[in-house]
C-alpha cells in the first residue's frame, strides 16, 4: 500500500485530510482511482502551481473571449487542439492525473451503454470512446466526448417520445458492458517533467480549448458538464434508487453557468462519473455472487 494511505503513519496531532478521505467509505469509488485522486490532491503541483495557473487561466480566458468576439473563425482547429492536448498530457501531466483523465472516457462510455441497454423498447446506438494511448487523444477525443453525450440525450429522448415510452426500474439489469477491473493496463510517462496535477492540467488546457474551438463548441462543452444530473436521473430510474442523485454536483442543465468555472466543474464531472460507475460495478459484483440483482 502507498505510505500516504498507511494508517500506521497517522498523527493525531497532524492528521492527513487525504488519508481521512481515502479511508472514508461513504462515497463509492474505484480503489485505484481514489488513490490517484488523493495523491493528486496532496501533490506539490496542487499546492504550489495550481493557484498561479488558475489566475493565468482566468485572465487568458477573458482576453480570448474578447478576441473570439471580433475574430470568431480565427484559430478554429479541433485537430490542432487535440494534438496540443496529446502532447501536453504525455510530457507534462503526472501519471495519477493521466490515469484519472483516461479512465473517465472508459467509465463514461460504459455508463451511457448501460442506459441504452436497460431501457425497454428503444434501440439507441452509442459511440464508445476508450483511448488506450496518447494517439487516441488526437482523434478529437474531448470534442467527441461532448458531442456523444448530447447526441445520446437527443436520440434517447426522441425515440422515447416517438414510441410513447419511459424509463422504468429494471428487474433484470444488463451489466455486460460494465468493467470490473482497476484500469491499470496503461503505463503513463514518469519523466521529471510529468508533474502537473489534474486541476492544474485542466486549468492550463482550458484556454487552449476556448481558443481552438468555435464559440458554440466551447460553450456546449462547458454546459455538457451539467448533464451529470440528467445521466444520473436516467440511471436511478433504471435502478429504482433515487438516493444516488445526492452524489451529483453538476446540476440544472437548463440553467447554464459561466464557462469560467468549467475547469473546476470538469473535476466534479469526473468524480460523478467515477461514483456512478462504481455503483454499477458493485451491483454487477453482487449479481455474480448471488445470481440476482439487488440495486440497493
Amino acid at each position: 500500500m502507498d505510505n500516504q494511505f498507511d494508517i500506521r503513519n497517522h498523527d493525531t496531532r497532524d492528521p492527513n485530510p487525504w488519508l481521512a478521505m481515502y479511508l472514508d467509505s461513504s462515497i463509492p469509488i474505484n480503489t485505484l482511482t481514489k488513490q490517484a485522486l488523493m495523491r493528486d490532491n496532496n501533490s506539490r503541483s496542487t499546492r504550489y502551481f495550481l493557484p498561479f495557473i488558475k489566475f493565468w487561466s482566468k485572465i487568458s480566458m477573458f482576453f480570448i473571449h474578447i478576441f473570439k468576439f471580433f475574430f470568431p473563425k480565427f484559430f478554429n482547429s479541433s485537430k490542432a487542439l487535440h494534438r496540443i492536448l496529446a502532447w501536453g498530457l504525455k510530457r507534462f501531466v503526472s501519471p495519477d492525473a493521466n490515469l484519472l483523465i483516461f479512465r473517465h472516457f472508459h467509465a463514461g462510455s460504459e455508463i451511457l451503454e448501460f442506459i441504452a441497454k436497460n431501457v425497454d423498447g428503444i434501440q439507441v446506438t452509442t459511440s464508445p470512446l476508450k483511448p488506450y494511448d496518447f494517439d487516441g487523444v488526437k482523434d478529437d477525443l474531448f470534442l467527441n466526448h461532448d458531442l456523444n453525450l448530447y447526441n445520446f440525450v437527443i436520440k434517447l429522448n426522441s425515440e422515447l417520445k416517438e414510441k410513447g415510452l419511459g424509463i422504468h426500474k429494471q428487474k433484470n439489469l444488463n451489466l455486460d458492458m460494465i468493467s470490473e477491473n482497476q484500469f491499470n493496463h496503461i503505463q503513463f510517462p514518469k519523466k521529471w517533467t510529468n508533474v502537473l496535477d489534474l486541476r492544474s492540467a485542466i486549468e492550463l488546457f482550458t484556454p487552449f480549448y476556448q481558443l481552438f474551438l468555435t464559440a458554440n463548441d466551447f460553450v456546449r462543452a462547458s454546459n455538457s458538464l451539467q448533464l451529470d444530473e440528467t445521466v444520473a436521473i436516467y440511471t436511478t430510474q433504471i435502478l429504482g434508487t433515487p438516493g444516488h442523485l445526492g452524489l451529483v454536483n453538476n446540476k440544472h442543465p437548463m440553467v447554464p453557468t459561466s464557462t469560467y468555472t468549467a475547469a473546476y466543474r470538469l473535476v466534479l464531472h469526473g468524480l460523478a462519473t467515477e461514483t456512478l460507475h462504481e455503483i454499477l460495478v458493485n451491483i454487477k459484483l453482487d449479481k455474480s455472487k448471488d445470481g440476482v440483482v439487488t440495486p440497493a
